[in-house]
């Protein structure tokens, strides 16, 4: 009998993954697409949000919505928002707005329920579908980010200090004071830029001095 075996489509991801789609919305103000406001917009149309999801085994691939579905877009680019918002909060210590909040719990009355189901020699442990598919492939996302959120670790959350990139990350040093979503490109930028204003000083003319 196979009465606790997990079933293989569990329909769930890690917090690094649920990051990685915070981050399909790049706030990167070093690039120029005046259609989103100035940002990089990862997800620009419905396939791209479906094939997202689908890469990360978070949708059936029959369950797909068309590759016209505007409305379910709009529904992934929102939950994504709420997803920041919480992010954005928890990094700047103050309280959600409660738009995001209401968003993410509606997510997550959408997660399939446990069901059991028949096997050759017993049962096995499945699941039932109760809402859209993509309502459920977002819930799959927002589990490891709510648990997080709701931990003691919440306070390891961060926003690159880098104003033209602000990734949301989560910080696993030993530490727990990186500023930078990564010390090879934002964090060497930083420095660089540290160097040269260091310079500007150091080569800058003594006050009251002679022309």
């Amino acid at each position: 009998m196979q009465g606790t075996a997990r079933h293989a489509h569990e329909h769930v991801s890690d917090l690094d993954t649920t990051l990685d789609f915070v981050n399909t919305l790049e706030y990167c103000s070093t690039r120029t697409h005046e259609e989103y406001g100035g940002v990089h917009e990862g997800l620009r149309t419905p396939a791209d949000a479906f094939s997202w999801l689908l890469a990360r085994h978070l949708l059936h691939e029959d369950k797909a919505p068309p590759a016209d579905d505007w409305a379910a877009l709009g529904r992934v680019r929102e939950v994504r928002a709420a997803f920041r918002e919480l992010v954005d909060a928890s990094v700047e210590e103050r309280t959600p707005t409660p738009e995001s909040i209401e968003t993410v719990n509606e997510l997550l009355g959408s997660r399939q329920v446990p069901a059991i189901e028949a096997t050759a020699d017993g049962v096995r442990l499945s699941h039932r579908h109760i809402a859209p598919p993509v309502d459920e492939a977002l819930a799959g996302l927002a589990d490891a980010l709510v648990t997080k959120l709701a931990s003691d670790a919440a306070e390891r959350f961060r926003v690159c200090a880098n104003d033209a990139c602000r990734w949301a990350f989560y910080d696993e040093s030993r530490a727990g004071r990186r500023r930078w979503c990564d010390m090879t490109t934002c964090g060497n930028r930083a420095k660089a830029a540290r160097h040269r204003d260091r310079a500007k000083v150091d080569d800058a003319p003594a006050a009251g001095s002679a022309n």
